[in-house]
């Protein structure tokens, strides 16, 4: 069944591009408007052979990948200190939520005049973005838990550290990797929105190079760079899911796709 699935999803993507390109070709499209696959294909080709991407892919992988490591660290320490802590979650966790609520896009600027345009401060944005998914689907995991096991737990004299190792933190699994999927793609958007701000190298900057230029099916290529890095943090976070959490029956829908 799951091999059925994913042929049809190989033969949908196989039809869309088919008609894309016919469609460039027959309306004769400008490739400044829409580039033909074929078109970004070759484009793409150039910049890998000629070398090209790698230094700005190398940069924004390290980008996304380290900020993703502190926002899930963070959001894990946190979301169980508010989870566990009441007065944590009284006096702290209204302001993580109003920090949430600024556009990362209106903020990036200030990162960048703090941390300067190398990979500290894409580092931090990436982190910021990814943390507020982990920090939720913490606390709303911990908070999941049955009233009754937790009563069992201490009727059988667990104590504070044995009842968070042995229930609370298998039982919030299930959420936490929910918020990692999520987390996991927004490292992504987090990393490209930085670099367009402020920097020097990566992907993001490639774009706005290349969009600079009017090089529209380089930066279709690009694109296309990214989305398969989103999905490589995607299905390695739901692979994770399956190995530590194989008591759970998960269906084929992801959360995020």
């Amino acid at each position: 069944m799951l091999g059925s699935h994913r042929l049809q999803s190989v033969l949908l993507a196989i039809v869309i591009i088919a008609i894309w390109e016919g469609a460039c070709r027959a309306f004769d499209i400008s490739p400044l408007i829409l580039p033909a696959p074929s078109a970004i294909a070759a484009r793409l080709y150039v910049l890998v052979g000629s070398g090209t991407i790698w230094p700005h892919l190398w940069a924004t992988v390290v980008e996304i990948v380290s900020g993703f490591a502190f926002g899930v660290i963070a959001g894990l320490v946190i979301g169980a200190m508010v989870s566990l802590i009441p007065v944590v979650e009284r006096l702290v966790y209204p302001y993580l939520v109003a920090l949430q609520t600024l556009p990362k896009v209106a903020i990036a600027p200030l990162f960048i005049i703090w941390f300067g345009y190398g990979l500290t401060s894409k580092v931090v944005i990436t982190a910021l973005v990814c943390f507020f998914p982990i920090l939720v689907s913490v606390v709303a995991g911990f908070h999941s838990t049955d009233r009754d096991q937790l009563d069992m737990m201490k009727a059988f004299g667990a104590t504070k550290w044995q009842t968070l190792v042995r229930l609370r933190i298998p039982s919030a699994l299930v959420l936490i990797f929910a918020g990692l999927e999520i987390a996991a793609v927004l490292a992504v958007i987090g990393a490209i929105v930085g670099e367009f701000v402020g920097a020097q190298v990566g992907l993001g900057y490639l774009i706005v190079a290349l969009n600079f230029s009017l090089d529209v099916p380089g930066v279709f290529a690009v694109l296309i760079v990214l989305s398969a890095i989103g999905l490589l943090m995607h299905g390695a976070m739901r692979y994770a899911a399956r190995r530590y959490i194989f008591w759970i029956r998960r269906n084929e829908a992801p959360v995020m796709a």
